[in-house]
């Protein structure tokens, strides 16, 4: 029975008869139980991104901006005056969904990490959360205890949260999404690589205490589906203390503006078994580690669970021997619990001591580099994949309730039940936020820097599943196009990719359409991809998750006194729409709503977006308009009620030109149809006549004038009016009714 056990316990663990045995050959002999732990988690899907890292190396990484790409704890770009942007996306989905406060928390709390890692200053937190439906009791509960985690860490923390989105839709009931990215600030010549190097030097833990909480979490759960024993994983789930953090973060720019740190790493998933193999194998070196001397939290812990502990609110780093000193006194100051517990080697090795006894040696390579990398055997589906959605709205609705029940959607409805829990003015230098938000926008000025920052995340998990390749295409074009709605270049992309179990062709099918769309769309924008995430295997008892690539994108523009607002300002600015602006009702909110999906989507035109968007942005920071916003879930018709709820004016418009433009378009068509593309403005009659020489690219429709108390929209035979207090009425009443 003994070596029966023996025999299985590897498949316990995640790996493969294969893998194991890979294992053995590598080490030349069976593991401990030590070495196979930390095996198990290096090479998991977490850790070493086996299923997709070969579709990873296919995304354009290298840029004029780019700073440090893919590999380090966070991508960062140059934006002028001696200053650095780092940023990145990561995913918290399968804690998130075993206990959504302490999930979401700890996922912002990693986030912060890898920036800070970095040399970074995190100065915003943004999130892309998916939830089931809101009929359901337990999507209301994730929801509502996963905006709270996120508060909590964010607000303790003091690092303003400006942004984000969320969808409710029927494949994420058992499976939410939990994505978290952050961007920082730093002096270009404070960014550090997290590569150990200098035989001799020590390596330091600090930061909080070492316990049980946490073992096997985000590595272990981001590697399995989940099933109907989730309850029972609950205490892998780690739990997060923003105030440590907090002390950690300024310690850690403390010890890195004072030029005292050879490295530095965040401990995240896998703990000290990924943190020190990542930075040994990217050093070349080995490492000798003492699991004795780590502080923990409970007594009696064995090494093993030292090893893979996933306890927030660690760092790593090493430091040269003459400056260990300087480094415990600077933690000591912060209250920072600093310990030495290990030395960097030459010997190429992750040596595991507990006090004098060898407990663990594995060759550095073998954790790292030698994982096996699978490939996808993609097979497109002969039927939909997709969740068949909740029929709401009938057919025959007239276009003015069909307006209000898209505003009364959950997934368009106003986001204000989660925004006014966050706080997105702390650190004084957010310019702007909230709804409706195509990007936030905050000022460099308090960093010695000239001009802004825009940043946005985005993507729409049932268009991907209507057509994986355009929807992730649609994914990067929104996001740009959001940037452009405040005048700002993109310098870099982060991405998160979240989908079900890619060892099943159709899987496998979406993820390399995604990705490849993905690729095609930053190369047409010049916009290179400078890290991200991969979480796989988002499955439950009734299938995957929708394929949902999630976009952080972040630009500058050189004006922040110039962004226009998202709302009408003054009665009597002529409206337009830049385009162009090709939509289709396939995958859009309105069919969603009548219960239907529809495979495909409009084809894009990805070089005629490109020089749209190139224009749009030129166009909003050459100034003047008072408003710019970008059409999307739900239309024109929502685009147009969403301005006039945010500047509280009404407006006019004849939507005739985009009939006749569009081939004579069925006028619901025109009024709700979804597609990339397509700008409303409103200005001055003099700032539109500018815009009307800005040439094909442009793609201008005047469409009518702000005024009134209502809005009024006729589409050749159809016609609605709608007062703005009953747009307002619906909007904000579309989430806060399914708590009530």
């Amino acid at each position: 029975m003994a070596e029966a056990a023996e025999s299985t316990r590897h498949r316990e663990l995640g790996l493969t008869d294969g893998e194991y045995n890979g294992i053995v050959e590598l080490l030349g002999r069976e593991p401990n139980a030590l070495e196979l732990a930390v095996f198990s988690l290096m090479w998991s899907e977490h850790c070493a991104y086996k299923h997709s890292k070969k579709l990873l190396r296919t995304l354009p990484t290298q840029g004029r901006h780019v700073v440090m790409g893919p590999g380090e704890n966070a991508g960062a770009v140059d934006v002028g005056d001696g200053l650095a942007v780092a940023f990145k996306v990561e995913s918290h989905n399968h804690p998130s969904a075993v206990e959504p406060f302490q999930g979401a928390a700890t996922g912002v709390g990693g986030i912060l990490r890898d920036v800070f890692a970095v040399g970074a200053r995190p100065v915003a937190i943004l999130d892309s959360l998916r939830f089931g439906e809101l009929d359901s009791p337990r999507s209301r509960y994730l929801f509502d205890r996963a905006v709270a985690g996120i508060g909590h860490y964010g607000n303790s923390i003091g690092v303003a949260t400006v942004g984000g989105e969320v969808y409710f839709e029927p494949a994420y009931e058992q499976n939410c999404l939990v994505n978290a990215m952050c961007l920082g600030i730093a002096p270009r010549e404070r960014l550090i690589r997290s590569a150990a190097a200098g035989a001799g030097n020590h390596l330091v833990l600090f930061g909080a205490l070492t316990g049980r909480d946490g073992i096997g979490g985000a590595s272990v759960l981001a590697s399995a589906e989940l099933g109907d024993d989730d309850a029972a994983k609950r205490p892998t789930v780690q739990i997060g203390d923003p105030f440590e953090e907090k002390k950690l973060l300024e310690c850690s720019l403390e010890l890195l503006e004072a030029g005292l740190l050879a490295s530095l790493q965040d401990l995240g998933a896998a703990g000290l078994s990924s943190s020190v193999s990542e930075m040994a194998s990217k050093g070349g070196v080995g490492i000798d580690l003492d699991v004795s001397l780590v502080p923990t939290r409970e007594p009696g812990m064995e090494p093993f669970e030292i090893m893979i502990s996933e306890s927030q609110e660690r760092m790593l780093c090493v430091v040269e021997a003459e400056r260990l000193e300087a480094v415990l006194a600077v933690c000591r100051r912060w209250e920072v619990r600093a310990t030495p517990i290990g030395t960097v080697t030459a010997g190429g090795h992750l040596r595991v001591f507990d006090g004098d006894e060898l407990v663990g040696d594995m060759p550095v390579p073998a954790l790292v580099d030698d994982c096996p990398l699978y490939d996808l055997e993609p097979e497109e589906p002969t039927a939909p994949i997709y969740h068949s959605p909740k029929r709401r709205l009938s057919d025959d609705t007239d276009p003015a309730e069909t307006l209000l029940a898209l505003l009364r959607s959950p997934n368009i409805a106003s986001k204000r039940f989660a925004y006014e829990q966050y706080d997105s003015l702390v650190g004084s230098r957010t310019v702007r936020h909230r709804q409706p938000l195509d990007a936030a926008v905050l000022a460099l000025a308090p960093d010695g820097g000239s001009g802004a920052l825009a940043v946005a995340i985005d993507g729409n998990g049932r268009r991907v599943a209507c057509d994986p390749y355009t929807g992730a295409v649609e994914a990067v074009l929104e996001c740009a196009r959001n940037l452009a709605c405040v005048g700002a270049e993109p310098l870099g992309l982060t991405n998160c990719l979240n989908f079900g179990n890619p060892e099943k062709p159709h899987i496998a099918w979406q993820l390399t359409r995604a990705v490849t769309g993905l690729g095609d769309a930053c190369r047409a924008l010049d916009v290179p991809v400078v890290g991200g995430n991969v979480s796989l295997y988002n499955e439950g008892p009734e299938g995957p998750i929708y394929p949902t690539p999630i976009v952080g994108m972040v630009g500058k523009l050189t004006d922040p006194v110039a962004v226009p607002g998202g709302g009408f300002a003054e009665d009597g600015h002529e409206i337009a729409l830049l385009g162009p602006f090709e939509p289709g009702m396939a995958g859009s909110e309105l069919e969603r709503l009548r219960g239907r999906m529809a495979e495909g989507l409009p084809l894009v035109d990805l070089e005629r977006q490109a020089a749209a968007l190139r224009a749009i942005r030129a166009a909003v920071a050459e100034g003047g308009l008072a408003s710019a916003h970008d059409v999307s879930d739900g239309g024109l018709a929502c685009a147009l009620a969403e301005c006039a709820i945010a500047g509280g004016h009404g407006c006019r418009v004849d939507l005739a030109p985009l009939v006749e433009t569009s081939g004579g378009a069925f006028p619901e068509t025109v009024l709700f149809a979804e597609g990339p593309g397509g700008v409303l403005v409103s200005g001055p009659t003099a700032a539109i006549d500018r815009l009307d020489t800005g040439g094909e690219e442009l793609s201008l429709l005047r469409l009518g004038r702000v005024g009134g108390t209502a809005l009024e929209i006729e589409a050749g035979v159809a016609r609605l009016v709608v007062q703005v207090d009953e747009l307002v009425a619906a909007f904000e009443s579309g989430i806060p009714d399914h708590f009530q």
